[in-house]
């Protein structure tokens, strides 16, 4: 890699050197920039060609350079010769002026070292591109060593040289006298124009119709550069010393072989033996093969063979040449008119540019992009002809790469963009829309392009609105998203509601409709569907342009209208339209349509949401029943009549059994419960957890006083006085029993489990109930019923019972009701009873019973085992052997038998 960079290093510093060498201390440096080596021309290709710029305009030019080092080797007078005959013809070239002659920018400045001249931008001389490569620089320039000659640059080449070469014999009265492959420079555009006048001579007697030239005689002995090149000369020069301008068109017959012969002349000269070479020459001439001229194209062959002849006034003049059918190639003419533009009127150009799309494609492209577009371009300038070039030019610009049109197009038109007059070049643009954003950069677009987009909507002229809405969609796709939302959309919009025209209305929303696919869904629900209710007209068209965007909006796969959408905005707006008296029938089948497929997908899509609800709502409920401890308390069912009385008065267990454990653990409905109801329910927690944590009664050995005078207990009273306080417990149990007709006594079945109280009797927390299943199914937990204790107490002396009728209505009324007069305390048993015998006289037990009402709660009436003195009628074996006794339910612990065996016998 580095030795390259030293290689290309020492090239650039080499050519560097060369330049500065040629031209050093040349006055035509203070003005020109001289650049590279591109070609060589002139006599003997001694002409080095630069490129170049002028310091003042920076206008292009190229530099042509001799170097007197070449002839160092000759005479002085050698020398001074040579460059004697170089200033001529350089000198002659300035004088003249004409199309088809090189143009000199500059004239002839000569130095120590050098002599140097401008002209205008050169490509080569024609000997470099038939492959003379002499005085190029090294290596050669690959655009030289691969230039191919088309058909139609050869025969307009040689069109050109015969033009130029009417122009000196007819209107200067002079022959070049050195027309060579050498002196024929091709300019950066590609024509051919003729250089080199250093043996050109002029006519003695110019006035006269027919011009006399005066001819030197050949002097082997000179230098090369002082004569002219032998190959290329009519055999009238050495041989009889004479000329005229037929010589001049030997000359071109020769240069025609050549370019068709790759560069070969027709016969090769021994420059030693310049007589005898042309003797044997002209013979050759008289009886010349076909076979010399086959590689000539069969429709110039004949004329070739006539400017060849040895006889001068056979060959055909300059401007019989010119006419030749040969010349008549479209290619060939079209390049002549480009050529004589300057000289047509405006409406002579219009027809020729109208024409001209046919004959473009029929030409090379380097003919067309070197040629024909800098002569195209150059006509904006002119505001009357643009209408009819721009066409030309961007068709010329779709087969130029992305890189050719930015380089050598797009400045141009550039300036264009901003014409709005004549209103054609808005609407050429628009057509080729297309091709001007798919090449031009990114920048330009923003800057040139899409602001002659936006004129175009904004146009007065309705002409360009419409069709500036027609194209839009054509080249949609290759604007960027933010200028289409952020300026076109909102222009679309603007023209849509202010324009008067129906046409232009109506093409905005076809605008729309086709351009919805390039935005994004909610733009267009946000944008697009509010702004087509601010359409104020009615024309049928205007409301099936409505319809159109509704439907296109609703059927397509990126877009589509939510349901929500659906029911409150669209389908309100296209409902209303569609009963709008300017629709007909088809029009009007039109719209429900439409709206009968949204009503079915809206329907479909909020059905589906429903079921798929419906569904996960069953879930969850059936999660909920298989799993009641994880519900959450929001998700419960409500409370039915009967569940929010069994909240307030209890409920039994889940199998209809109720024991002291169920009993005391039944949590009520937390929302039902009252204050009160909360604070009974935290003394009983309360005390059912010191129960819990009380130490098991032991049986303890009471040692009797040392005093020998021992009182007996006496166990009637005892009984009585626990009685006695049972029952104030009675009247406020039986309250909160059931409606359910209740038993006069329970059967008989083992007790509840003992938990010893101070009274050495075993109840369990004074709230246990007999477990015989169904028996007191009803009856509430004793944690929530009202205390109804106190009534019992209000007995009067009389012992009649109190009328309590009045509470019956607080029990469920589908059970048979129990009046609250049966649950209250009964009269005293007649004398004599089953109660007496073993406890003694009435009024004894008529008092135990009823206190047995006010105890803290726990037993209802018809719960506590001692309220009936059946229940000790019966002995205890008859009980443990009873059927419906649930033998193994309940454990007896042996205080409590004892103690009954001690009351009972």
């Amino acid at each position: 890699m580095e030795s390259m960079l030293n290689k290309l290093k020492s090239t650039v510093t080499k050519v560097t050197a060369d330049v500065t060498s040629a031209v050093m201390g040349n006055p035509v440096t203070r003005e020109f920039e001289v650049g590279r080596h591109i070609a060589s021309g002139g006599p003997g290709l001694s002409w080095r060609i630069y490129n170049g710029t002028k310091k003042s305009t920076k206008q292009e030019v190229a530099v042509f350079v001799f170097d007197k080092k070449l002839v160092d080797k000759y005479q002085k007078f050698e020398k001074d010769q040579m460059v004697d005959s170089l200033k001529k013809g350089v000198q002659q070239l300035t004088r003249l002026r004409h199309p088809r002659l090189l143009t000199v920018q500059h004239p002839l400045e000569e130095s120590r070292d050098c002599l140097a001249f401008c002209t205008e931008p050169v490509f080569a001389s024609l000997a470099n591109v038939l492959g003379q490569w002499d005085n190029l620089p090294s290596p050669v320039p690959s655009d030289i060593k691969e230039y191919k000659l088309y058909d139609v640059e050869t025969k307009y080449g040689l069109l050109q040289i015969s033009e130029g070469l009417s122009f000196l014999h007819g209107g200067v009265k002079m022959v070049h006298g050195n027309l060579c492959p050498q002196n024929i420079i091709l300019n950066k555009s590609g024509a051919w124009k003729i250089m080199g006048f250093d043996f050109s001579i002029s006519s003695v007697n110019a006035s006269d119709a027919q011009p006399k030239y005066s001819c030197k005689e050949w002097e082997p002995n000179l230098p090369p550069l002082c004569l002219p090149n032998p190959e290329y000369l009519a055999p009238e020069y050495i041989l009889s010393v004479s000329c005229d301008s037929a010589s001049d068109m030997y000359s071109l017959g020769v240069v025609m072989h050549a370019v068709f012969n790759e560069g070969k002349p027709v016969f090769q000269v021994n420059k030693h033996d310049i007589f005898k070479s042309f003797s044997r020459q002209l013979d050759q001439l008289s009886s010349m093969s076909p076979a010399v001229l086959n590689k000539i194209p069969e429709e110039v062959r004949e004329h070739v063979k006539m400017l060849l002849s040895v006889t001068p006034t056979v060959r055909p003049d300059a401007d019989q040449m010119t006419k030749i059918p040969f010349f008549d190639d479209v290619g060939a003419v079209t390049l002549q008119y480009f050529d004589s533009l300057f000289q047509r009127d405006n409406l002579q150009k219009s027809q020729f540019y109208k024409g001209l799309p046919k004959v473009l494609p029929k030409l090379p492209k380097r003919v067309v992009v070197y040629r024909i577009l800098p002569a195209l371009t150059s006509e904006f300038v002119n505001p009357d002809m643009v209408p009819f070039v721009l066409p030309n030019v961007l068709l010329i610009a779709e087969e130029c790469t992305k890189d050719e049109y930015v380089r050598l197009i797009l400045p141009d038109l550039t300036p264009v963009f901003k014409q709005q007059e004549p209103i054609q070049i808005l609407l050429i643009f628009l057509q080729k829309m297309d091709l001007l954003l798919t090449k031009t950069p990114a920048e330009d677009i923003k800057n040139c392009v899409l602001p002659m987009v936006y004129r175009a909507l904004e146009a007065p002229s309705v002409q360009i609105q419409e069709l500036c809405l027609n194209i839009i969609p054509t080249f949609a796709n290759l604007i960027d998203y933010p200028s289409m939302k952020n300026s076109l959309i909102p222009r679309i919009k603007s023209a849509c509601l202010q324009t008067s025209s129906l046409a232009v209305r109506v093409n905005s929303l076809v605008c729309l409709g086709k351009i919805l696919e390039y935005l994004d869904k909610w733009y267009v629900i946000d944008e697009i569907l509010p702004f087509l209710q601010q359409i104020p007209s009615r024309e049928p068209a205007v409301l099936m342009g409505v319809l159109g965007i509704y439907k296109c909006t609703f059927s397509h796969k990126k877009l589509g209208i939510p349901k929500e959408n659906l029911a409150t905005k669209s389908l309100p707006h296209l409902v209303s339209l569609s009963i709008d008296h300017n629709l007909n029938l088809n029009q009007f089948n039109s719209f429900m349509a439409v709206i009968r497929e949204m009503l079915s997908r809206m329907e479909a899509e909020h059905k589906t949401k429903l079921e798929q609800l419906h569904v996960m709502q069953e879930q969850q409920r059936s999660i909920n029943i298989t799993n009641p401890g994880g519900q959450p308390e929001e998700a419960k069912s409500p409370p039915t009549s009967a569940n929010q009385m069994d909240d307030i008065f209890g409920s039994s267990g889940v199998n209809g059994k109720e024991n002291g454990s169920s009993a005391a653990s039944s949590q009520p409905n937390r929302m039902s419960l009252t204050l009160e109801e909360k604070q009974r329910l935290a003394k009983e927690q309360e005390q059912a957890a010191k129960l819990r944590n009380q130490q098991p009664l032991a049986p303890q050995t009471i040692t009797p006083p040392s005093c020998g005078n021992t009182q007996m207990k006496d166990l009637t009273s005892s009984l009585l006085t626990n009685m006695t306080s049972l029952n104030s417990l009675s009247l406020a149990g039986a309250a909160r029993g059931t409606t359910a007709p209740l038993p006069s006594f329970p059967p008989p079945g083992p007790m509840a489990p003992p938990v010893a109280n101070g009274f050495g009797m075993g109840f369990q927390g004074m709230g246990a109930r007999p477990a015989v299943p169904g028996l007191y199914g009803g009856m509430a937990a004793a944690t929530s019923a009202p205390n109804f204790g106190a009534l019992t107490q209000n007995q009067g002396p009389s012992g009649k019972a109190p009328d309590l009728s009045a509470l019956d209505s607080l029990f469920t009324p589908n059970r048979p009701k129990v009046t609250l007069n049966q649950m209250g305390p009964r009269p005293p048993a007649p004398a004599g009873g089953p109660w007496l015998g073993p406890f003694g006289s009435a009024p004894g037990a008529q008092t135990a019973a009823a206190g047995m009402g006010a105890g803290p709660g726990g037993f209802g009436m018809q719960a506590n085992p001692f309220f009936s003195p059946q229940n000790f009628s019966q002995p205890a074996a008859a009980a443990a052997a009873a059927p419906g006794g649930n033998h193994g339910a309940v454990k007896h612990s042996s205080s409590v038998n004892n103690d009954l065996k001690d009351l009972f016998g």
